[in-house]
Formats: C-alpha cells, sequence, structure tokens
C-alpha cells in the first residue's frame, strides 16, 4: 500500500501559499499537529498559545470575527472535550471561520491512554449546531479536504490522521464534497459505512467476507455532519442490512447517524462496529483495536451479524 506522510502538514503549508488571510494556531504541539511546516514557511501567521486549548479557540475565534481563516488543532481529544464551552459560545454560535483540528482520534494516541483518547468527539462536534464535521479515510482525501476547508467559511470538526498515511483514492481525481459518500467497493449483501482508518479494514473486512461468498459493498463516509442521507439510504434499499464502522464510541458518532436517519424514514438491521461505552486503555494500536473489536476480522463478524438480522423474503 502507498502512503504520504504528514499530509494535514503538507496540505497547510500548500494551502497557506494561496490563502494570504490563513492563520494557524496551536497549544505547544506543533509537531504532533505538523503545524511546524506551516510555521517554517509562514511564521508570522503561526502562533503558538501554549498549552492553553481553552484560551486558543477564545483567540481563534477573535481572528476569524476579524476576517481571518483560522486553523487550530490539538489532540482530538482537547480540541473538543476539554474545550465544548469556548467551541460552542465563540466558534459554533458565532459561525466564526474556525477550522478545528483534532490529531490522534479515536485510540490511535495508543499508549497515551484514556486522557488522550478521544472516544466521543464526534458525538460533542454532531451535537453542535453551525458545526460541519469531517474524517477523511487517507491522505488524498486529508488534503482535498484541507483545501476545500480554507476556501469554505464557517465552522468545522476534522479528524486528521498523524505521519504516515495510507493512500486509498486517486489524487488525480478525487474531489471532495461535504455530504458526499464514495462507494469503494460495490456489493449486494451488506454494507459497510466506515470513516476514517476503519475504513482500510473495512476494505479487509470486504476480502474476508467475499472469500465465505458474501458480497459487501464498503462506503467511506468522511462526511459525518452533513451525512449523505441517499448513500445510506439507497445501500439499506439495495442490501437490507448495514454495518458502521467507525473509532469512536457507538453513542452520538457515525453509526448513531446512521440509525437515527434510518429509523426516520427506512427501518433496517444495523450493526455498529465501534467502542462501547467505555474508555480507552493504555497499548498498542493493534492490541486496542483487537480489545476494542474494531478490527477486520469484527467488522466481519458484524457483517455476519447483520446478515442474520435481515428479514425473510
Amino acid at each position: 500500500m502507498e502512503f504520504v506522510n504528514k499530509p494535514y502538514g503538507q496540505a497547510l503549508a500548500a494551502t497557506g501559499a494561496r490563502y494570504p488571510d490563513l492563520v494557524v494556531l496551536d497549544a505547544d504541539l506543533q509537531r504532533a499537529t505538523e503545524t511546524d511546516l506551516f510555521q517554517a514557511a509562514f511564521p508570522q501567521r503561526y502562533l503558538d498559545v501554549g498549552i492553553a486549548e481553552a484560551n486558543m479557540v477564545g483567540v481563534a475565534a477573535g481572528l476569524a470575527l476579524s476576517g481571518k481563516t483560522v486553523f487550530c488543532g490539538t489532540f482530538a481529544t482537547f480540541i473538543t472535550q476539554r474545550v465544548a464551552d469556548q467551541v460552542m459560545v465563540s466558534v459554533a454560535y458565532c459561525r466564526a471561520n474556525v477550522k478545528l483540528i483534532g490529531v490522534e482520534a479515536g485510540l490511535s494516541s495508543g499508549r497515551n491512554g484514556a486522557s488522550h483518547q478521544s472516544v466521543l468527539d464526534l458525538a460533542l462536534m454532531r451535537a453542535m449546531p453551525n458545526m460541519t464535521v469531517f474524517v477523511p479515510a487517507d491522505a488524498t482525501e486529508v488534503m482535498a479536504l484541507i483545501e476545500y476547508l480554507a476556501s469554505q467559511p464557517g465552522p468545522a470538526y476534522v479528524r486528521v490522521p498523524r505521519g504516515k498515511t495510507p493512500v486509498l483514492l486517486d489524487s488525480a481525481t478525487y474531489v471532495f464534497r461535504p455530504g458526499r459518500a464514495v462507494i469503494l467497493r460495490p456489493g449486494s449483501d451488506v454494507a459497510i459505512l466506515a470513516c476514517g482508518t476503519m475504513v482500510p479494514r473495512a476494505l479487509e473486512a470486504a476480502d474476508l467476507l467475499a472469500a465465505q461468498g458474501v458480497a459487501a459493498r464498503v462506503v467511506n463516509m468522511s462526511s459525518i455532519k452533513p451525512l449523505d442521507a441517499a448513500a445510506v439510504i439507497d445501500a439499506a434499499a439495495e442490501t437490507g442490512c448495514i454495518v458502521t464502522a467507525e473509532d469512536h464510541s457507538i453513542v452520538g458518532g457515525l453509526g448513531g447517524a446512521v440509525c437515527e436517519l434510518l429509523a426516520s424514514c427506512r427501518p433496517t438491521p444495523v450493526v455498529r462496529v465501534g467502542i462501547r461505552d467505555q474508555f480507552g486503555e493504555v497499548g498498542d494500536v493493534d492490541w486496542l483495536a483487537a480489545k476494542f473489536v474494531l478490527s477486520s476480522t469484527h467488522i466481519a463478524q458484524a457483517a455476519v451479524a447483520a446478515l442474520a438480522l435481515k428479514p425473510s423474503p
């Protein structure tokens, strides 16, 4: 598999060259957030506020309401849970042009443990009016999404990967559009709707299912809010059962959004793969994926369970 190193950092620096009003704020984590690349290129448009995340969000909102496009980020749990009130009042309520960037989301911070693992960031951000929420699946989508966000006013929350990131989408043809899901693999038996780091695992699960004679559709749901309602409804209508896969609590994230939609217009069996109402733990990322039932094998097992819930023809 092809990888790109630091796609977010690269995209931010490249985008900064095209948007002179783009400003970047950091909370003393420029290497982790990859904003050191932007800092080196545009030192006058980079501010490190120190380990003061709530203050960073307030400064970001002030700059945005003064006409700047602001990207500010830190670990996903700190840019959402720790500063939820500042984000709600100063960013979402004011429709400030602030892009909140969460790195090492879900359980990906591994050995930093539960205090650094964001298991409810998507739920928090989804619930805020005026806030859009995105979880790119690969390096190509990260880079396309940053370019899109720089050109569009308003608040956004984005989970971004750190360091080496796989490439799944064709950078020559892919264009990011909010509210649009992308079918990565066709299938008519079951649909796996995944986001972020769970997308490669969903594709691996589809291979496991194919060996059992099951044709699994894999859909990249990078746009959590707005959600691609048509893609979800089509998947339900054409396959009859759904699996959602996310490195997040099964409460309030992608699985919650899909269930809310289908319950209102097309009741369909849904099996949610995600973190089950518990905090994370210290451990290697692969070990955590196995412990918290997030591996490709677990996704394939969820698909088998979803198939068993299909109503008889």
